[in-house]
């Protein structure tokens, strides 16, 4: 397993991680994700975003970096640096036709094809489900981290089928399975009760409950910041289920550390302490 304390080298040693942002007024998620990725040590993130949302970013970051990205066009040529090994698409993307170029951009035939690792969230998901074609693109170096409702948009069947089964033995577990043998990709189905499912049928259960609860994640960003860790932990050269379950654990870890009064920004605040004692 990679070393989150790993000695020696420079930043780009540690992996670079590129977190696209939608445009004015909708950068926040991404910002929690870049910041995220940078706190659980990927070496470099760098905010993708768009004219529009320029400025607004600019003023928001320090140890981030910021990276001009006007269309698809311009994300190809930005993804030709090998030395981005791990991207974040979804957190306050957008649903319009600028972001549905950008995650065709990322899944088109003759670009990536996926050969970096990518953690598709919040709204790419929802453009992943709205194109069919975008679904067969997919492969295991793709994590998908719906909750339920954008599960439910990308898998409705199977998602028809634990609400029918909750009573039965078709459970969270057998559904995200069958979710990740379909997609191709590692999911994530975010709860409560979140479970991990690889393509090869891999799973592990992670349950925020009883001695473990953490009521304070049910907070708008939590879920940004989680894809953000996964993203730094990609970078940082974590296999995708292997990095997906160690951010799931530390994410919850950190809401149980900080308490009551969990703002998302706080996440990544309280990461370096909870790193620490890993090490003790």
């Amino acid at each position: 397993m990679p070393d989150l304390a790993k000695v020696g080298g420079q930043k780009f040693d540690h992996g670079h991680a590129f977190v696209l942002s939608g445009g004015a007024g909708r950068t926040g998620a991404a910002r929690l994700a870049a910041r995220g990725a940078l706190r659980i040590g990927a070496g470099l993130v760098t905010l993708g975003v768009p004219p529009s949302a320029q400025m607004e970013v600019a003023t928001q970051i320090t140890a981030l970096m910021l990276r001009r990205v006007a269309d698809c066009d311009a994300l190809i040529a930005v993804l030709e640096d090998a030395r981005i090994n791990a991207l974040c698409l979804g957190p306050g993307l957008g649903l319009g036709d600028d972001a549905a170029g950008l995650v065709d951009a990322v899944l088109g035939e003759g670009h990536l094809n996926l050969r970096r690792r990518i953690v598709f969230d919040a709204d790419a998901l929802t453009l992943i489900a709205q194109g069919g074609a975008r679904m067969t693109a997919l492969n295991e170096n793709a994590i998908l981290t719906p909750h339920g409702g954008e599960f439910a948009r990308l898998f409705p069947d199977i998602a028809d089928r634990l609400a029918a089964g909750q009573m039965s033995t078709y459970d969270k577990v057998s559904a995200t399975r069958d979710a990740a043998a379909r997609s191709g990709a590692i999911v994530l189905f975010k709860g409560a009760q979140t479970v991990i499912a690889h393509p090869d049928g891999r799973a592990s259960f992670h349950a925020a409950m009883h001695d473990r609860a953490a009521p304070w994640l049910a907070t708008a960003g939590a879920g940004d910041v989680l894809a953000g860790f996964i993203t730094g932990l990609l970078a940082r050269g974590f296999a995708p289920m292997l990095a997906a379950e160690a951010a799931t654990w530390l994410h919850v870890e950190c809401a149980r550390v900080f308490g009551a009064g969990l703002i998302a920004e706080d996440l990544p605040e309280v990461l370096p302490p909870v790193l620490r004692a890993l090490e003790a």
